[in-house]
């Protein structure tokens, strides 16, 4: 009965207070008003209204209040308020009445004004709202309610107040926004804020009060889930880390905390918080056993953190790993990653199918959790991992890329060490750089930040007494010897300069071809081959006539001879001499090259030194021809060149230059001559080069498969032919190579290897670079628009970013020729 009677007390108060705001005209009955719905906050004053009254009037009345106010916003009355007074009397019953009401009233103003003097007056309340501390009050009285009784729309729009309040005021007051209001800054308060909540939350605990952390759990994962996870839990990790480390109700609010944020915004959490704390001990005392009890949270840390995503920092698979490892309930979690990172590892598929990005954060966790795992484990996963370690190898050494190969040799030599089969460890020849040195750090398990930093500083202070010790032993070490041994001392001499010396050798080299190609075939006189090789290539390009008459004779020791003496750069001065030969006598060498291409018992080092070569001659010959180059190459100017002194016509050029020295010119031509047209020697026989290449690749050989298994000469195969295209821009014979070319990759523009793949790409966006864009249009309109969706489906979908670039550039230039073409009436009037 006297709830009622107070209810009804306090409406009829309210009534007629609010009939006074909206109808008089007198200031000092509205301030009277306004004085008595004052009294009904607790606003730290002196205040005779009682308890139950204030209670009634926040929980019925004070919403109603706010829309009153801020419907009221442009009265008269508000406008002859001086501005204390404005602050007292009207900004005061938005300040200290219930947090989330005022809250959702400003929201609510906000987001009904339009841009005036009356936003900004509301928007410089919600900002001291803000700066008192109103989110903390928010969240502490949320807490303090175990048993909320408001419905759950209410507090979804809460929710999403708090979290959009960047994004609602930006929309507002764009682009004069509040600095507190940017996301950077008011999401920093928002984590202290969610911190002075879950302080206040332990010291209740400790003095036996109940509270509840569901509100706290449901903003922060709203926040996370939002994208704001690296800039909240950048506040928070650190001192949640460090109130943990000896506090166990610090512990439990942490566990509580994250038990209740909603299972659809639990990854955006964890997701944040593993890469948030500075290690794994941390992570433990934040989450505790989580993954023990939460389905969810364990199939984001076993599963999707280590197999379905890798734009991680190698930190994060120290600091999940290392989780599962440091408790004893946990470590079953740890073999079981190991089972699924080894499978995923070693799979031919994935190996195949997934960036090589994907593939070195899968060899990164699996060495970390084999580092992990004590004697007795690794007995129990023996088979597997053996297992695995063999499969895996297999399928890395068969890829085409370099960096999957010498991913592969580093992680079967860490596992075979780890493993320690029969006391032998598997030994590879790789290149070190900071990919295998990464790798290889990996076996050694990295220590919490703490023990690192002491460590750093026990190096640091070892340093400085290492460099002291000079100073406190001053005694020469000359003292420590034989003082005769002076005597003896060769320091004071000066070392002769041998630096221009020449080494002497019995052999010359020979100066005539014949000679050189008798001493390559028949000699096993180490240096005069040496000699005969290193000369090879001036000889060849010097003598054109009797080049021609041995070039393929030539070509053929060339490309069968073997580096029997190990001669240095034997590889690189080889394909010079192949390339002198296609250069000077192309046809017939070119035609027998391209012939032995398909030919039986050559080795697939071989097909890839003859592809190699062709495409170093094609872009010489196409390069335009400089008169040193042309003096090389012709036979005809075999002379000396004269003196000269001895030229008639050298005087003038000499009075020539001093009258031009000496002369003013007001204004001068082009400094220098335009550049004279010269011919394209791979224009003519560009055909010879290409179309020979195409004629048996589906037909296998007894130890050569292009469809097969031979993925690497296939890759580069595919990709010398775009070569050529590419530089068959102006030859007559592009447009047959184009159409040639795109029938040729088009059947194996899905294959699985993504060097061919590459290799595709390449030669597509070649065609479409070289062969001219009215044929391009005419000629394969009707492949055009399958082509254009294929590379669509590239660009979006495929593993290999490479390909992916590839694929974008491609559709760039199509589009770029098909607009060219169609703006062009003539293009179209052959086309009908």
């Amino acid at each position: 009965m006297e709830t009622s009677t107070d209810s009804a007390e306090v409406r009829l108060v309210v009534a007629q207070c609010f009939r006074t705001i909206t109808s008089s005209t007198d200031d000092n009955d509205v301030t009277a008003a306004l004085h008595t719905l004052h009294s009904y906050l607790n606003d730290g004053t002196e205040n005779t209204t009682s308890s139950s009254h204030q209670s009634e009037f926040k929980r019925a009345h004070y919403t109603r209040t706010l829309q009153l106010l801020i419907s009221q916003i442009q009265a008269d009355w508000l406008q002859r308020f001086i501005a204390s007074q404005k602050t007292e009397v009207w900004d005061g019953l938005f300040l200290h009445g219930p947090p989330e009401q005022t809250l959702l009233g400003l929201m609510e103003g906000i987001c009904a004004l339009k841009p005036s003097t009356s936003l900004d007056h509301l928007t410089s309340i919600l900002e001291r709202f803000l700066q008192r501390g109103g989110l903390a009050e928010l969240l502490w009285s949320r807490c303090l309610d175990t048993t909320p009784s408001d419905s759950h729309q209410l507090r979804e729009t809460l929710l999403g107040r708090i979290v959009s309040l960047p994004d609602i005021t930006a929309n507002r007051l764009h682009p004069n926004s509040r600095p507190l209001f940017l996301p950077q800054q008011y999401y920093m308060l928002l984590a202290e804020e969610m911190l002075t909540a879950l302080e206040k939350t332990c010291q209740a605990l400790k003095d036996g009060t109940d509270c509840s952390l569901t509100f706290v759990a449901q903003t922060l994962g709203k926040v996370c889930v939002q994208g704001q996870s690296t800039v909240v839990l950048a506040v928070m990790a650190p001192r949640l880390s460090a109130s943990t480390r000896s506090d166990m109700i610090w512990q439990r609010v942490c566990w509580k905390l994250l038990e209740n944020v909603p299972q659809r915004w639990i990854e955006s959490v964890f997701t944040g918080l593993v890469q948030a704390v500075n290690g794994p001990e941390s992570l433990g005392r934040i989450i505790g056993n989580l993954v023990l009890t939460n389905r969810k949270a364990q199939f984001i840390i076993t599963h999707k953190l280590l197999l379905l995503q890798y734009k991680y920092e190698t930190q994060v698979l120290r600091t999940i790993l290392g989780h599962l490892a440091a408790d004893r309930d946990r470590r079953p979690l740890l073999l079981q990653v190991l089972r699924s990172v080894s499978q995923a590892w070693a799979n031919p598929s994935a190996v195949k199918h997934t960036p090589l990005e994907q593939q070195l954060y899968v060899s990164k966790a699996l060495l970390l959790t084999v580092s992990l795992l004590t004697d007795s484990e690794l007995q129990e996963l023996r088979s597997e991992l053996l297992q695995c370690m063999l499969g895996g190898m297999q399928s890395h050494l068969d890829s085409n890329v370099v960096n999957i190969r010498r991913v592969g040799m580093v992680v079967g030599e860490c596992v075979s060490a780890r493993m320690n089969i029969n006391g032998t460890k598997l030994k590879f020849e790789y290149d070190h750089d900071e990919l295998t040195e990464e790798l290889l750090s990996l076996m050694n398990p990295a220590d919490s930040s703490e023990q690192t930093q002491s460590e750093t500083m026990n190096r640091v202070v070892d340093d400085e007494e290492t460099e002291e010790l000079p100073q406190n032993n001053p005694e020469p070490r000359s003292s420590q010897t034989d003082p005769d041994s002076d005597l003896d001392s060769d320091d004071e001499l000066t070392p002769y300069d041998m630096s221009g010396d020449v080494e002497m050798t019995q052999a010359s080299p020979p100066r005539y071809l014949r000679d050189c190609l008798e001493t390559l075939t028949s000699s096993e006189d180490t240096e005069r081959v040496e000699l005969s090789l290193k000369v090879a290539e001036s000889l060849l390009r010097k003598n054109a006539f009797a080049t021609r008459e041995i070039s393929v004779q030539f070509t053929k020791v060339l490309l069968h001879m073997e580096d029997k003496y190990n001669t240095r750069d034997f590889l690189a001065l080889r394909q010079r001499s192949l390339v002198a030969l296609i250069v000077t006598d192309c046809l017939p060498v070119t035609q027998y090259l391209t012939s032995e291409f398909y030919s039986l018992n050559y080795s697939l080092r071989q097909r890839l030194d003859i592809l190699e070569v062709l495409a170093l001659a094609a872009q010489e010959l196409s390069q335009p021809i400089t008169e040193k180059r042309h003096l090389s190459i012709s036979p005809a100017n075999t002379d000396l060149t004269p003196y000269p002194g001895d030229n008639a016509v050298n005087w003038r050029q000499v009075v020539e230059k001093r009258i031009q020295s000496k002369t003013k010119h007001f204004s001068k031509g082009p400094a220098m001559p335009p550049t004279k047209a010269t011919p394209n020697r791979y224009a003519p026989v560009a055909g010879h080069f290409f179309f020979p290449l195409l004629k048996n690749y589906d037909r296998p050989q007894a130890t050569f498969d292009l469809l097969g298994g031979d993925h690497l000469v296939l890759g580069r195969l595919i990709h010398t032919l775009g070569l050529f295209m590419h530089l068959a821009v102006n030859a007559p014979v592009a447009a047959q190579m184009g159409r040639a070319l795109l029938d040729f990759v088009w059947a194996v523009r899905y294959h699985t290897d993504q060097m061919v793949r590459r290799g595709v790409l390449f030669s597509v966006c070649s065609v479409f670079l070289s062969m001219p864009s009215q044929n391009l249009l005419l000629e394969l309109s009707d492949q055009l628009f399958e082509a254009r969706s294929w590379l669509a489906d590239v660009a979006e979908g495929d593993p290999d970013s490479d390909c992916r670039s590839l694929a974008v550039q491609s559709l760039v230039l199509l589009d770029k020729n098909l607009k060219k073409q169609l703006e062009d009436p003539q293009a179209l009037s052959l086309k009908s």
